[in-house]
């Protein structure tokens, strides 16, 4: 399997922690030198290992953004 390559560019915020020390994360990341995109996803401590996430473009942050705000 290929190596992933990340940067974190923006760390937004931590949305959750688990017991085991996790964090559930919104940040600003760049892929493999790609254009960075909104990521939520868990990490553990110093961002050592992550667990699966989602990738969002600023279009769909938005949209997502405008659809929260519906909720009551």
């Amino acid at each position: 399997m290929a190596e992933i390559k990340y940067e974190i560019v923006e760390t937004i915020g931590v949305l959750s922690t688990s017991e085991k020390g996790w964090n559930k994360e919104l940040n600003l990341i760049s892929w493999n030198g790609r254009e960075p995109k909104y990521d939520i996803r868990d990490w553990a401590p110093n961002h050592e290992k992550m667990g699966k996430g989602v990738t969002l473009s600023q279009e769909e942050v938005l949209q997502l953004k405008e659809m929260l705000q519906n909720i009551e």
